[in-house]
């Protein structure tokens, strides 16, 4: 086989490679100028997030129950509140009990109240949801233990069945006498509320925390503007009715299929900055959690509680951190700023907290007494 040989001259490569550098660079170029400008948008929520439809509220079912398999942690079974259910559960399975004596050493049920909150305007039958199981006696602790399968009925009397509750439970935190059934009731009637009033209206609550006529106006101007742009002679369609509700007219051409002119209106986008809201401090006891607004105020003050002491190391002249002068007091003080029409913040009170070193318990009766007081200029929110 004849053997070919190739020969490349050092000019002709220097060449080909200054021209693929080339090549490539205006690529580069290219690819960098095709990139589209990157625009930053501007914080937005929608309508949705602060205020739900009429009828899309929550819906609590009840009941009362057995719950079973309990290792000796149970109620006593002499009492009645206990046999008689217990007896009753016998007789319905086919094993009646003679006297209520007999079930008098039974330790191994509890007698518990049911609940199962359904979040939203409709539930549909063979929908699950959890339940909240509570002990309504005595027993030393819930957990092991079973939920034997009990109705859920509707919170007004003669609403008849709506679920059944049943499955093992899950103790909710350090208190063993409230559990959880995970997916526990089951719907066996649909839950319906209507959204749409017989007028063809549409109602929008606003959330607590957003609640205000303020916030009620701006809602209702952003889905007049949306939706009628810059046409004023047109009717208006949404209109605030209080410092909670909003009301929607819906087009006479939507009404027969109103769903995507509800779902339009709950994606109207708007600037979370308009929303002019008070200040508010939200207090959870049960958790021990405070939440404070930024712009938080709180009067001139000076704070006093129980015999908690607050220490205050002042450096001598000559600084020796051997040789401190120390001072201790049983106050402390929320001194307002130079300007008189300043007020202290809530970076004042947070201070105050960590001098006085005061535990939660004690930051919640401290906030309540300045609510009471009218030093906090806020609205105090207590679950």
């Amino acid at each position: 086989m004849a053997r070919r040989t190739f020969h490349f001259r050092l000019t002709d490569v220097a060449g080909l490679s200054t021209i693929a550098i080339a090549v490539a660079t205006a690529m580069f170029v290219n690819i960098a100028r095709a990139q589209p400008d990157v625009v930053v948008s501007p914080p937005s929520t929608t309508i949705k997030d602060v205020a739900r439809l009429k009828g899309e509220g929550r819906t609590v079912l009840q009941g009362f129950g057995l719950v079973i398999g309990l290792p000796g942690t149970g109620d006593s079974g002499d009492s009645l509140a206990v046999a008689r259910p217990l007896a009753r559960l016998l007789e319905t399975q086919g094993n009646p009990v003679g006297s209520f004596e007999e079930l008098a050493d039974s330790k191994s049920i509890a007698l518990v109240e049911i609940t199962c909150t359904i979040n939203g305007a409709s539930a549909y039958t063979d929908d699950r949801f959890d339940v909240v199981v509570s002990a309504l006696n005595n027993p030393d602790s819930l957990a092991g233990g079973e939920l034997f399968i009990s109705p859920l009925r509707g919170p007004l009397p003669g609403q008849g069945v709506f679920a059944f509750a049943s499955g093992p439970l899950v103790v909710d935190g350090a208190n063993s006498a409230r559990a959880r059934v995970r997916g526990g009731a089951v719907l066996v009637r649909d839950i319906q509320m209507p959204t749409v009033a017989a007028n063809g209206t549409i109602t929008f609550v606003i959330q607590p925390q957003f609640a205000g006529w303020s916030t009620a106006q701006l809602l209702a101007n952003t889905i007049n503007q949306d939706r009628l742009g810059l046409d004023t002679d047109a009717p208006e369609l949404a209109r605030a009715n209080d410092e909670r509700t909003v009301r929607v007219r819906i087009p006479s051409d939507e009404l027969r299929d109103p769903a995507s002119f509800i779902a339009s209106i709950q994606n109207i986008r708007f600037d979370p900055m308009l929303l002019s809201l008070p200040a508010r401090v939200v207090i959870n006891e049960r958790e021990g959690v405070i939440v404070v607004t930024g712009d938080v105020l709180i009067r001139p003050t000076v704070i006093s509680h129980g015999d908690l002491v607050v220490t205050t190391v002042t450096p001598p002249s000559q600084p020796s951190p051997q040789n401190p002068t120390i001072e201790q007091s049983t106050w402390t003080t929320l001194g307002k700023p130079r300007r008189d029409r300043d007020a202290a913040r809530l970076q004042d009170l947070m201070s105050a907290f960590k001098r006085l070193a005061v535990p939660v318990k004690d930051q919640i009766a401290i906030i309540v007494e300045l609510h009471r007081s009218g030093s906090l200029h806020a609205d105090l929110v207590i679950n």
